[in-house]
């Protein structure tokens, strides 16, 4: 598919334009579905993508997006360790079978245990007979852990639930099998184990509730979070794909200021040798060439935008980038929904979100929204003067954040000549928010508001119908239209 973008949307960008109300035929706002593809290959159910900045996402970010039906991206600016722990804890955080438990063996001294189940966030530990061996010996759960002092130098055994009271099950069991085990036992944890007692698994009744509750989560086919995680296109970046493969992401993204170029060609083209058919989300771009280089590529998914973010300074810095709205109609009129299109920065309002999938992007990637969280990185900032709690927002071509990406445990000695470029990103604090929870629910409350007004009853109808010709559908604002409309 190729078509030109209509010439009303050059120039332009989300306070622009409004969309003109039509029939309301949805029987309910709250039941109006916002399915939609984050990649070829990849669903979502809220079209939220939370950017991989090292002020907005790491694991418990992505967690959050994830139980929301939305994605994270863990950001990259950190040693690949790091990385790949951060995707590990969001895949091992829920899902129908934990495949790979951790454990501690027998002889670990209280204090130990303490440490490690506070380091994983979890609320249990498995007891195995040796390091390694695999042998399920017993279980040790936080009620088990002694509340008086002095028995922090003895042994887990001691105090845990030996493996001749445990309730376990074998591995080929059934969710409906150990979800009614478990409520006649009334356990919380039940380890699968085979024929010779060794580990092969354990289901947890929290994660049962989860399935429950939340079946608008992002899952994958083991009912785990699904996650992904950036990478670069360079240094050590093939590296730092298998690791995050390895420890379960779902997705990768190749990221870089300018992703219409040859540097990207041959990130990819490398990806693909080393790491085969991984769904490969490529950005950024802003020109319909751009991301018809990028389809040509292969990309599973293509991220659109070029400056418009508030922690980008680039269109200030070498004056290039593309108004957002049109950059993303561009990107659509190239490739159309075969390749599903994130809109990429600019989002100030949730109007923006709804703008921005009716005109081609699939889904939208926030930064700035969603940082200041309690989900997002960073330490809280208090002004002792007035009480008023912030938090650092940052691009990542900050030179605060190319520092200290640089400085970090893995310092790659080549790469240090990035701090020779002039910076075209910049650090600034932003207002705390508290959950990021109330965030995701206020924009999937608009949202489903906003597919009402266009007379539809789900996102994929609304996009269906406005995408061939959205100026049909979408009024051009006069300055004092836009004055009316956006200034309160």
């Amino acid at each position: 598919m190729h078509r030109s973008v209509e010439v009303e949307f050059i120039g332009r960008t989300y306070d622009d334009f409004l969309l003109r109300p039509r029939l309301g035929v949805a029987p309910s706002r709250r039941n109006v579905s916002l399915r939609t593809s984050l990649s070829r290959r990849i669903s979502l159910e809220l079209p939220v993508v939370s950017a991989n900045m090292d002020s907005v996402t790491g694991a418990r970010m992505a967690q959050a997006l994830a139980l929301e039906g939305g994605i994270g991206f863990v950001h990259r600016a950190m040693p690949i360790a790091a990385q790949a722990e951060s995707v590990a804890r969001v895949k091992r955080t829920y899902g129908y079978v934990v495949e790979q438990p951790l454990s501690l063996p027998r002889g670990t001294t209280v204090r130990e245990a303490r440490e490690f189940i506070a380091q994983h966030h979890i609320t249990g530990i498995l007891i195995e007979e040796t390091r390694g061996s695999g042998i399920l010996v017993g279980l040790l759960s936080n009620r088990d852990l002694p509340w008086l002092g002095g028995f922090e130098d003895q042994g887990v055994e001691a105090f845990m639930t030996p493996i001749e009271r445990l309730v376990t099950g074998p591995p080929d069991i059934t969710i409906e099998e150990a979800e009614r085990r478990m409520f006649e036992r009334r356990i919380e944890k039940l380890p699968l184990v085979d024929g010779e007692r060794r580990i092969r698994g354990l289901i947890t009744k929290r994660d049962i509730i989860l399935t429950r509750r939340r079946p608008y989560s992002s899952k994958d086919g083991k009912g785990r979070l699904l996650v992904g995680a950036a990478i670069g296109a360079r240094g050590d970046f093939l590296e730092r794909g298998a690791e995050l493969l390895r420890s379960g992401a779902d997705v990768i993204l190749i990221e870089i200021a300018h992703g219409h170029s040859q540097v990207m060609r041959g990130a990819v083209e490398a990806v693909r040798a080393k790491l085969g058919d991984v769904a490969l989300v490529c950005g950024n771009v802003g020109t319909a060439e751009g991301a018809a280089f990028l389809r040509d590529l292969g990309a599973d998914a293509i991220k659109v935008g070029i400056g418009p973010g508030r922690g980008c300074r680039t269109r200030l810095e070498t004056g290039a980038g593309v108004p957002q709205l049109q950059a993303i109609r561009e990107a659509w009129c190239a490739v159309g929904d075969a390749v599903p299109i994130i809109a990429d920065g600019g989002i100030h309002d949730d109007k923006d979100i709804f703008l921005a999938l009716i005109c081609g992007a699939s889904s939208v990637m926030l930064g700035s929204m969603l940082s200041g969280t309690d989900e997002a990185p960073g330490s809280l900032i208090e002004d002792p003067s007035t009480g008023e709690k912030r938090k650092i927002y940052r691009g990542m071509t900050s030179p605060q954040a190319v520092f200290d990406a640089l400085y970090s445990d893995e310092v790659r000695g080549e790469d240090t000549l990035a701090l020779d470029i002039p910076a075209e990103g910049q650090e600034i604090q932003v207002p705390y928010k508290g959950s990021v929870l109330a965030i995701l629910h206020r924009i999937r409350g608009h949202l489903q508001s906003a597919v009402s007004y266009a007379g539809e009853e789900t996102l994929a109808a609304a996009r269906a119908e406005v995408l061939p010709d959205p100026l049909r559908y979408l009024i051009p604002l006069s300055p004092a239209a836009q004055t009316e409309s956006y200034e309160r």
